[in-house]
């Protein structure tokens, strides 16, 4: 396979020389460990800096690895013993029950144990406490030096020695180096002594490790103030910025508090705002301190607007040599190529100057009214869910929700924009015009509040119906994945109660297609429970055998693929074959295109039977699309940490969406001439619209 990591590894640049070897400046030398498969070299370079001789062993899988007296001693090489399907006990990638096994062992990433997340000032930050430096060369440059290495003693490691053996230990170490990242743990990962450390430059927006940019500055004196604080606290003193309606130049890093107020942040002749997010519906003490960083105030109802997120602990770099941002901004020459780094730490902004040969400034955004002017646009929107519904947001009464449903099953059968089958019904494909601005919704699984904050910002429903947007649900609504909720299907019922509403106030820009829980089949089936069975069940003593069997025509008419000049997307995956387009639209005659689309996932180092390069390639081709087309999936989160995957499998412009994460949805939208992922906090929305007057 190829390297997975490939497209999303950037070299750090800020480096420091330690006895010979290129460390990140942003590093402390006690904070490092290194780990990666047999061979890589990783003896030497700990004898190279000068670091602990012997070798450490962390099974992640064991609660308080962290602690692990292994890790006392720094700089040092450790083994990783990792947790993989079928096995009860964590093993390394060299132990023998591994090494004979015909097939490579999946990686069960969920039985990983993470260091808890610092919540008060007395508390271990364990996750920031160690950098950990994946040294993983090319497979052919591992073998190469394993067979040298044999003719100086004995290894057992490399015996019975394969260049296949190489490449699946090596398949598992870039997995695990970009799930601990994606964690949030201190990661970098380098290709050879001889090479830079990379960081990982993932997920998207600007969004790069903050070690990666700091200068370790000099510990404050015991003398001052600063100094006793950084004794206890660990806390390197920064100058605070107290932001007033007088523009004030940043040459040096500081610290602007959370204090409700938005500002203005000038990059040299582009102003953009920064304003403080209003979670609604949300206790002030669990709420998280987003910032939103944007270049308009006001909602457009005429096209769907891209912004920033900074969450708390991201840290983002604007300036015109990230894509993205230079997409969403649209900076000129007066911004640098990395011109600010901000950070979000717990709510405060830290700005730092990344060139003083371009000018920044901060100024208070002098409108007071902005806060309430924000969440009243917020209630309209709400407002209008619900008279759209047409009740309270619940489960529709039986016999409404039954006319609701065959309504919907009527319009579906002569849908606009799909090309008919051979029964003269809509088929299987849907064609729209490139001139609508698209928004890509991935699986919701039950989450209705997740939906709502879709339908309620960025003036997603006046977009709906003035036509300027489309919104696309990649399927797989339906049955819950929380493991509390599988179980339970009302919050099924309410969603596709939503669902069907929605379609019948914007039939021509409201599109959802098939996924694979989008059934009553038998074989759904989540941790033990048949929910396809159970679903239909629950219907049909709440709704009667009625609606079941309306429901059924649903579910058949739907579509399974949509299609624009410049994307494409369907739930689960593109065919492992040649197709033709008229395949698609008569997909009730191939079962099992029709289950490839809807049941395949992604190829990865233990599901080589998955789909890769060459398929999505060809399916952009059997519609006669660019090369470039941006590829749009659901159906399978690459981890539990996102709601979004760019580029996944390093296929160029081929992207993950899953919109039922519990920390909030995920969406994308189009920006000009790219698309963009855009993440939003969980809000208890449904209780929230209920209650508005």
């Amino acid at each position: 396979m190829s390297d997975p990591l490939k497209k999303i590894l950037e070299p750090i640049k800020d480096l420091q020389v330690i006895r010979g070897i290129e460390l990140p400046i942003g590093l402390e030398f006690l904070q490092l460990v290194v780990t990666g498969p047999p061979g890589a070299g990783k003896s030497y370079y700990i004898e190279q800096i000068k670091g602990w001789p012997n070798e450490g062993y962390l099974d992640l899988s064991q609660k308080g690895w962290w602690k692990d007296p292994s890790l006392i001693y720094r700089p040092r090489e450790v083994h990783l013993g990792l947790p993989f399907k079928g096995i009860k006990e964590s093993m390394t990638v060299f132990d023998k029950e591994w090494l004979k096994s015909d097939i490579p062992p999946e990686l069960e990433l969920s039985r990983i144990v993470l260091p808890p997340i610092k919540k008060h000032s007395f508390q271990t930050n364990w996750r920031k406490r160690y950098i950990f430096e994946f040294l993983i060369p090319g497979p052919s440059t591992i073998y190469d030096q394993r067979l040298a290495r044999q003719e100086d003693g004995y290894f057992p490691v490399d015996e019975k020695l394969t260049i296949e053996m190489v490449r699946q230990q090596v398949a598992v170490y870039r997995e695990i180096a970009h799930y601990l990242h994606r964690a949030g743990l201190n990661v970098y990962l380098r290709k050879g002594l001889d090479k830079p450390p990379m960081f990982f430059s993932e997920p998207g927006v600007a969004n790069v490790p903050r070690w990666t940019l700091d200068k370790i500055p000099q510990k404050p004196s015991l003398n001052t103030l600063a100094g006793w604080k950084y004794l206890f606290r660990r806390h390197y003193p920064i100058q605070w910025i107290t932001v007033t309606n007088t523009p004030q130049n940043i040459v040096q890093a500081g610290r602007v508090a959370h204090d409700g107020r938005s500002l203005s942040l000038y990059l040299g002749a582009t102003q953009l705002h920064l304003i403080p997010e209003i979670a609604l519906g949300v206790k002030k003490k669990v709420a998280h301190k987003n910032w939103i960083i944007n270049t308009d105030l006001s909602c457009s109802t005429k096209k769907i607007r891209g912004f920033m997120r900074i969450k708390v602990g991201e840290t983002i770099v604007l300036g015109q040599s990230n894509p993205e941002v230079q997409e969403l901004f649209d900076f000129d020459k007066s911004v640098g190529q990395r011109h600010i780094s901000i950070t979000n730490r717990r709510g405060d902004l830290i700005l730092t100057p990344l060139s003083l040969e371009f000018e920044t400034k901060v100024v208070l955004l002098n409108d007071l009214d902005l806060r309430e002017r924000l969440e009243r646009g917020r209630h309209k929107a709400l407002l209008k869910i619900r008279r759209i519904y047409g009740q309270e947001i619940a489960p529709l009464p039986a016999k409404m929700a039954l006319d609701s449903l065959r309504a919907v099953n009527a319009l579906l059968a002569k849908e606009s924009f799909r090309p008919k089958n051979k029964n003269g019904n809509a088929g299987g494909l849907i064609e729209i015009s490139s001139m609508t601005s698209p928004v890509i919704v991935g699986d919701l699984h039950a989450q209705v509040d997740n939906f709502l904050k879709i339908l309620s910002e960025n003036c997603l429903l006046d977009c709906l119906r003035l036509k300027t947007a489309t919104l696309i649900i990649l399927g797989d609504a339906v049955h819950s994945e929380n493991l509390h909720e599988m179980d339970q299907f009302d919050t099924s019922m309410l969603m596709m109660d939503l669902i069907f509403r929605l379609k019948l106030t914007f039939p021509d820009n409201f599109f959802y297609i098939k996924g694979n829980h989008d059934s009553f089949d038998p074989e759904i089936n989540k941790n033990g429970y048949l929910q396809g069975e159970l679903f239909e069940e629950t219907l049909r003593n709440l709704r009667g055998e009625e609606y079941v069997k309306e429901m059924n025509i649903f579910y058949q008419s739907l579509a399974y693929v949509v299609s624009s000049n410049d994307f494409l997307c369907c739930h689960a995956g593109p065919p492992r074959g040649e197709i033709k387009r008229n395949e698609l639209i008569n997909i009730t005659e191939e079962s099992n295109l029709a289950k490839e689309l809807t049941q395949t996932r992604l190829q990865r180092p233990n599901h080589l039977g998955g789909y890769n390069k060459g398929d999505v390639k060809r399916f952009r081709k059997s519609l006669k699309l660019s090369p470039k087309t941006t590829f749009f999936v659901g159906h399978t989160p690459m981890d539990p940490f996102g709601s979004y995957w760019l580029n996944a499998g390093t296929i160029k412009n081929h992207h993950i969406i899953y919109s039922a994460n519990d920390e909030g949805p995920s969406i994308f939208i189009r920006t000009n001439d790219n698309f963009m992922p855009i993440s939003f906090p969980a809000e208890p929305l449904t209780e929230l619209i209920n209650h508005l007057k």
